[in-house]
């Protein structure tokens, strides 16, 4: 039974050592593409200069400024220009469209076009993934000279979604199997095998033999059941210890696959009337725990 337990508990630890490896390779992933999602952010703004850059040359201006670009919202940016100029809605569609078509994290956007002075919107279009849904209106209409402002918001894409939630599903998966881990996979203290050689235990004044059954002091000895000697043996190894009542009624009776909860209280209460000529030893009931060992040296 020992062997076996400790063989149960190396398989628990070797169990949790490789959910706990699986989990911080799926930690260091999702930070990798963390990292490889910065890259293709600063990628994009690279782009979105681009756009700006085609749009002036567009307008026969090689000369001007493409001011920095600023991220005015979560997915969301705006090109700004140094000088006025024109654009055609198709060209602007069409530049837009195979530029970040070189954008890995740009799926669905929206693309709109705001007059600097007060910020309306004179043209706009949205591009989907799936070309039927985009939406593009007023085609072939050149527009005025004038200052304006490109502002372009992306869509979240459900990996990024899917990825946080699968990171802190992983952490709180985790946590709970580390939990149930530390609380049941603690070695338990092993009775001895039926049969089995065991030392004598002295417990005060009270020499305990447990391979005979029986307790032993000043020449006087009484006899103890089998299964008074398996309950006192568990007390007996952790003295001044709590030890759980379920844990007793599990290493006591889980062999013969019944467990009566008025059992175990029958023979600690048997157990008691057996020690009690040496007034250092009692068994105490810790409530809503178990049972302690007190020996008083």
């Amino acid at each position: 039974m020992h062997l076996s337990r400790n063989l149960l508990y190396g398989k628990r630890k070797y169990l949790f050592g490789s959910i706990l490896l699986m989990f911080i390779t799926v930690i260091c992933v999702a930070l990798s593409m963390e990292d490889n999602d910065n890259f293709d952010i600063s990628r994009r703004e690279v782009l979105l200069r681009r756009i700006g850059h085609e749009l002036l040359l567009q307008s026969g201006d090689s000369t001007s400024r493409v001011l920095p670009i600023a991220k005015t919202a979560e997915n969301e940016y705006r090109i700004r220009f140094e000088n006025k100029l024109t654009f055609q809605p198709d060209s602007l569609v069409n530049t837009t469209r195979r530029l970040l078509a070189r954008d890995p994290l740009a799926g669905d956007y929206v693309v709109n076009v705001l007059n600097c002075g007060n910020a309306n919107v004179v043209y706009g279009f949205a591009i989907s993934k799936n070309r039927k849904d985009d939406i593009i209106t007023c085609g072939g209409r050149k527009q005025p000279t004038a200052c304006y402002m490109i502002n372009v918001k992306f869509k979240v894409l459900n990996a990024n979604a899917a990825k946080s939630g699968i990171l802190l599903g992983s952490l709180s998966f985790l946590a709970f199997v580390g939990f149930l881990f530390l609380r049941s996979g603690r070695p338990e203290t092993a009775l001895p095998e039926k049969g089995q050689d065991t030392d004598m235990i002295t417990l005060g004044a009270v020499l305990f033999d447990a391979k005979n059954h029986k307790l032993i002091m000043n020449g006087k000895t009484i006899d103890l059941t089998g299964t008074e000697t398996r309950v006192l043996l568990i007390l007996a190894l952790s003295p001044n210890e709590t030890i759980e009542r379920s844990r007793l009624q599990k290493e006591i009776w889980e062999d013969e696959g019944v467990i009566v909860g008025r059992s175990l209280d029958m023979f600690i209460s048997k157990l008691r009337k057996k020690l009690e000529f040496d007034p250092n030893i009692k068994i105490v009931v810790i409530r809503g725990k178990g049972y302690k060992l007190e020996i008083n040296a």
